[in-house]
């Protein structure tokens, strides 16, 4: 099966890295970092990465795969990009994506009624694109398979693995990864999280969780012009 990551500028790497590193331990998923060229890319966070193959030799994806970050402003108004999913996708088994990933798939139009999930500071604009949000870690509608924020993205990649592969194949990948998470502090979550600190985070990122949500009225309406 051919798993098609898009890499981006100024994606979060570990959205597409958590996926990645379970995806390789299963033999059958040949995975393929998509981008426009082969020109290193660099994450939001400095770290670089190599794309290895292009949109115009990218095989057909059985599962496509789209990461968050930053850098997914830009992709939800880049035709090229969007046109590149939307012919993935139409001959995928599976749809997918990790954090604001799936705004980038519903900008494509991918999600139209769909229930997904996203970052949950980004979690409420994927209804101005047509999509159902829900709050939780990983969401399966049909063959649309999204999971939540950043680290959401090796449940999400053992989630789908196990729907594949069974859930044995799995657990044996998820005991290898010694995934087995106990955080050094209570929260990672608004709903377990001191209240306080949501708000505070919801503050800090307030002017660019403004500019999103304006990029999806935007790529929304535009949609609605085109329909017309």
């Amino acid at each position: 099966m051919n798993v098609v990551m898009l890499l981006y500028p100024n994606l979060t790497q570990l959205d597409l890295t958590g996926p990645f590193e379970v995806f390789s331990r299963f033999a059958e998923l040949r995975r393929h970092l998509v981008w426009k060229t082969l020109d290193p890319i660099v994450d939001s966070g400095g770290l670089r990465l190599l794309p290895s193959v292009t949109f115009a030799d990218c095989p057909p994806a059985d599962i496509l795969f789209v990461p968050g970050g930053p850098g997914q402003l830009a992709l939800m108004e880049d035709a090229e990009t969007l046109d590149f999913l939307r012919r993935q996708a139409a001959g995928a088994q599976y749809v997918t994506s990790v954090c604001t990933g799936s705004l980038v798939l519903a900008a494509a139009g991918l999600l139209g009624g769909r229930r997904a999930t996203s970052h949950w500071l980004s979690l409420d604009q994927l209804a101005l694109l047509g999509a159902q949000p829900v709050a939780e870690r990983v969401v399966m509608d049909g063959n649309v398979v999204t999971g939540a924020g950043v680290t959401s993205g090796i449940d999400f990649a053992l989630t789908l693995t196990a729907h594949i592969f069974g859930r044995e194949r799995a657990e044996r990948a998820q005991l290898f990864m010694e995934y087995d998470p106990a955080p050094p502090f209570p929260g990672g979550s608004p709903a377990s999280s001191d209240p306080s600190l949501t708000a505070l985070i919801r503050a800090e990122t307030s002017a660019f969780q403004e500019t999103r949500r304006a990029v999806a009225r935007r790529v929304a309406a535009a949609a609605r012009d085109d329909r017309a």
